[in-house]
């Protein structure tokens, strides 16, 4: 069969295959409604501008108008401020709901930053610090014996004591003074007792605004009293430590920690034989003002009458943290100028001393007087001073001057350890130590 013969679209048609163009194919009328919508909406102003449209309002309505809406917006201004004043009068107690980063709860963990110490050992017990038994060498009969040769400075006044005492005052000189200045508001005692309240049971959350805006106030120390700091919770120390530390300068966080903080951590310490969790969160988060924290808890504790238990856990928060170097210096610079000795001076002298700062030359020097002093003392000395001379001498051996070597040797020859002085010996001497004690020992042998 013959083939069929295709016929073209353009042919059926009869239209060209061109296109039009575009400006003509727009403005086509079968084509407009494709690229363009009909405005059929009309604009508002438009209509009122129409001569025809066009309404105007007489003076009289416009006045009652604007007078209507001037009454709207001043009730609503009034009622604005009435809530305004309402929130003032109840946001000192209520929690403060703002996104702080400084007082958002952190999780934190025993085991961050945590150095090995054979000598030092902590563990966590049910939320608790503590040392181990037998960990550090130091048997009973030398912690009898440190705690013989520490000088007793009477008892101690606790931070209840010493809150009462101020209370007292106070009511003294009112009651001798009636046209004295007057002290405290009574809404602001009132706002601040109900604070002490709320710390005593206190365990996590935000904290009353008013309670964060004691570190700026001028009398702030009057006003933290009459929240009772000795009846907070842990966990309200360690908040409170936190925003103290933070928020003072360093002689104001000074006082804070010697007067709240370290009263709080050793009667913890002194009633379960081991500290908080909470509380050792809190001496860590104090080292954060470093010159408040040596003045304000270190040297108190050697100045005072100190068990090697608190100065071991206090100790175990320096080895964890990082210290400037010149606060470190100064404060051992500090300890070995004791006058008295201390224990609890010879476990912070090693504790710092193992961080191997570069020291100046004035500390190196007065660390070689403090152990010289010791040749005219016929006290046994404890394990720790020996242990702390043996520290000092394999870290700064090659700084030591001849001369304090010299007197070095002979605080070794007056106070001897079978086990460390040989040790000593041999770091500060080297070969001649070792061929001194050759010696000795052939010669124990010929006998």
């Amino acid at each position: 069969m013959p083939k069929i013969k295709k016929i073209r679209a353009a042919a059926l048609t009869s239209q060209s295959v061109r296109h039009e163009p575009l400006g003509q194919t727009i403005q086509d009328d079968q084509n407009r409604n494709k690229y363009a919508s009909s405005r059929k909406r009309r604009n508002k102003l438009d209509q009122l501008l129409d001569g025809d449209e066009k309404e105007l309002l007489d003076e009289k309505t416009s006045e009652r108008i604007l007078a209507l809406s001037k009454e709207q917006r001043q009730e609503l201004d009034a009622e604005e401020e009435l809530q305004k004043n309402r929130k003032k009068q109840t946001e000192l107690l209520v929690p403060d709901d703002s996104d702080d980063e400084d007082d958002k709860e952190k999780p934190f963990s025993v085991e961050e930053d945590y150095e090995d110490d054979d000598r030092l050992v902590q563990e966590e017990d049910g939320g608790y610090i503590t040392m181990v038994e037998g960990a550090p060498e130091l048997s009973a009969e030398e912690e009898a014996l440190v705690a013989s040769m520490m000088q007793s400075t009477g008892e101690r006044k606790s931070l209840a004591d010493l809150i009462l005492e101020k209370i007292g005052e106070k009511e003294a000189e009112k009651a001798i003074d009636d046209d004295a200045a007057p002290g405290l508001p009574p809404k602001v005692v009132e706002v601040y007792t109900d604070i002490g309240k709320i710390l005593t049971h206190y365990t996590s959350g935000k904290l009353p605004k008013a309670f964060k805006v004691i570190p700026s106030l001028s009398n702030w120390e009057e006003v933290l009293y009459l929240t009772r700091p000795d009846k907070w919770t842990p966990q309200a120390m360690f908040a409170a430590t936190r925003i103290f530390a933070s928020n003072l300068n360093p002689k104001m966080a000074q006082r804070f920690y010697n007067l709240i903080l370290l009263d709080g951590v050793r009667a913890d310490i002194h009633a379960n034989k081991k500290l908080n969790y909470h509380y050792y969160m809190a001496l860590k988060k104090s080292v954060y003002k470093p010159a408040a924290f040596f003045k304000g808890i270190l040297l108190p504790l050697c100045q005072d009458d100190c068990t090697l238990r608190e100065a071991a856990i206090v100790a175990s928060v320096l080895q964890r943290v990082s210290i400037p170097v010149l606060h470190s210096a100064v404060a051992i610079h500090k300890l070995a100028q004791l006058k008295e000795y201390n224990g609890a001076a010879s476990i912070f002298i090693k504790t710092l001393l193992d961080k191997k700062y570069s020291l100046p030359a004035p500390v190196i020097g007065s660390l070689v007087q403090h152990f010289a002093n010791f040749v005219s003392d016929d006290r046994t000395l404890p394990v720790l001073w020996h242990q702390a001379l043996l520290v000092f001498c394999q870290r700064y051996k090659n700084e030591v001057q001849d001369e304090a070597r010299n007197s070095l040797r002979l605080v070794m020859k007056k106070h001897f350890h079978p086990k460390i002085t040989p040790e000593i010996r041999r770091e500060l001497f080297g070969a001649q130590a070792w061929k001194e004690e050759r010696a000795k020992d052939t010669d124990s042998m010929m006998l």
